[in-house]
């Protein structure tokens, strides 16, 4: 993929390298991309869930070892987000946040899962002994089978946990982690209208 040309207006926008697949945004402002919910100052809100989401899923369209590289284009910016440098560290602190969030449930995860799985053997262990102790008889064979698979059972939620559930939060980390590594382009049209009263 060729390498998008650096505006000369904006000299901290990053070159992207050729072999880079490029995420590209399209934006009316420029401060559209921070959450206008978020009461913190503005380099340091949220990204706006929907842009948010614009880029991750534009991230997993490509395997996680793939380059990546963003390049938004506005056609205005606000005189508050200061330079487009900014607005680039900015959206690197939130993915670096992101991928710290992920990985502290990743490890959240698997503490649960670590105890799901000591009440599931503990279940199981119950319900093999009281298996054993049951005397013979109709009901006590159905009685017998049912302790059998319901200690089993006791585990199917610990094995999912460890075998399925865990890594798509270890992807979404990896990726985070990607984002806020990857060179960001921002390219403005015009910058803020000048304010009544300034020369």
């Amino acid at each position: 993929m060729s390498e998008d040309p650096v505006s000369p207006q904006h000299p901290h926008s990053q070159p992207i390298p050729p072999d880079c697949n490029v995420i590209q945004l399209h934006l009316h402002r420029l401060e559209m991309l921070f959450d206008p919910m978020d009461p913190s100052p503005w380099l340091s809100k949220d990204l706006q869930p929907r842009i948010l989401e614009r880029i991750v899923e534009g991230a997993r369209d490509y395997p996680l070892n793939a380059p990546l590289a963003l390049v938004i284009y506005a056609d205005q910016m606000d005189e508050q987000l200061q330079d487009t440098h900014s607005v680039c560290d900015a959206l690197r602190t939130n993915f670096a946040q992101l991928s710290m969030q992920a990985r502290h449930r990743l490890r959240l995860h698997l503490r649960r899962g670590l105890i799901s799985l000591m009440i599931g053997l503990t279940v199981l262990a119950c319900a093999l002994i009281g298996s054993k102790l049951l005397g013979e008889g109709t009901i006590a064979s159905t009685l017998r089978e049912s302790l059998d698979i319901g200690g089993w059972v006791a585990l199917w939620r610990p094995m999912e946990m460890f075998l399925y559930d865990w890594w798509p939060i270890q992807g979404d980390r990896m990726r985070y982690r990607k984002l806020s590594r990857m060179p960001i382009q921002i390219h403005v049209q015009q910058e803020a209208p000048v304010r009544q009263g300034q020369a």
